[in-house]
């Protein structure tokens, strides 16, 4: 990355300039993202409305009703954050292999994370929903989760990915990493969390995206969190909605919830054991994986380790530098809300 530039507040004008130039750039990077997020929700709500507006037949089917609320995003929301962040200079990671036996363990350690971190979300939505007396509730969320398996694959396995990969690890981590891999990293994640607006989703695609982010920086291969990203979202959309399917779960709830005899629920399940037995050998294998992952991340502790950029900030400024500023502080205080009124007030 060629030489240090260690910024001495002590360098008098010169160093408080140094300092100012650098919190204008995170600055900039904030006030980008906001106007690139406003971009994405102003095109999927508008499309939306007017559909519903004009079409309103169109939101009942659940693959046309998927496809308006998701499709704007790709076509012009996300292509105009893309052009507002490539506009900031970059510095590109040093670029290095990644052995097939590695990227098992890396993908084993991701989807683990994901999974405990999306129950500690479930419960501290329950939660919050007890306490303010009704279920929370994600209603743009709830429209896109409406499509057909198909159309999950395209646009939540293949798009998504894609998209999200190149925003928040490529653009993100290329306009921070002169800063150093933990500043990277950090924004990357953070920003990738509060993206998706809801408590639920922060808390699980916060750490997955300090995990893709850390992958990024030290390989400089984005394929590679592309492909894990891909993974995740295959097994989270794709694959155990289908077993759920296969066993006919929900169906086994209503006959339950209907006050079914015990012979009618065992005739049931016999009927679609091979269902029920994947669903079963899939279930002990989350809570597996979930073990192995905490044990991996035991394990390889010591190699979590990030370098020291161009600049170095010196330690005491690096929060008023990266986050206390005007864009970067606005970002962040406008993402926040947007969960805290989902939770509250939707």
């Amino acid at each position: 990355m060629g030489e240090n530039q260690y910024i001495n507040m002590n360098d008098g004008v010169d160093g408080q300039e140094a300092l100012k130039k650098h919190k204008r750039l995170f600055s900039q990077l904030g006030f980008r993202f906001i106007l690139g997020t406003l971009a994405i929700y102003a095109t999927q709500i508008l499309v939306i409305n007017l559909v519903s507006m004009f079409v309103p037949a169109w939101m009942e089917n659940g693959d046309i009703a998927f496809t308006v609320g998701i499709l704007p995003m790709y076509l012009i929301g996300m292509p105009i954050m893309i052009l507002l962040l490539r506009g900031l200079p970059a510095t590109l990671p040093e670029k290095h292999s990644m052995k097939p036996g590695r990227f098992v363990v890396a993908a084993i350690m991701c989807y683990g994370l994901m999974l405990i971190c999306n129950l500690t979300g479930l419960w501290l939505t329950a939660l919050i929903g007890v306490l303010r007396g009704s279920a929370v509730d994600n209603v743009l969320l709830n429209t896109l989760n409406g499509g057909s398996t198909g159309l999950n694959l395209i646009y939540i396995v293949i798009c998504a990915p894609v998209f999200e990969e190149y925003i928040f690890r490529k653009l993100l981590v290329d306009r921070t990493l002169r800063y150093g891999q933990g500043v990277a990293v950090m924004v990357s994640g953070l920003l990738f969390g509060l993206f998706h607006g809801n408590l639920n989703q922060f808390v699980y695609a916060f750490p997955m995206g300090l995990f893709l982010a850390f992958l990024y920086v030290r390989t400089g291969k984005l394929k590679i969190s592309i492909a894990m990203h891909m993974i995740c979202n295959f097994l989270g959309s794709i694959f155990a909605p289908w077993l759920l399917e296969i066993s006919h779960m929900e169906e086994y709830a209503r006959l339950t919830e209907s006050g079914a005899s015990q012979q009618e629920l065992a005739e049931f399940m016999a009927a679609y054991m091979p269902g029920w037995i994947a669903y079963m050998c899939y279930s002990i294998l989350i809570y597996l994986l979930m073990l192995a992952s905490v044990v991996l991340f035991i394990v390889f502790r010591k190699r979590f380790t990030l370098e020291a950029g161009e600049v170095r900030i010196p330690r005491g400024r690096r929060f008023g530098i990266v986050y206390a500023n005007a864009g970067m502080g606005l970002c962040i205080l406008l993402m926040s809300a947007i969960i805290i009124y989902q939770l509250f007030f939707v």
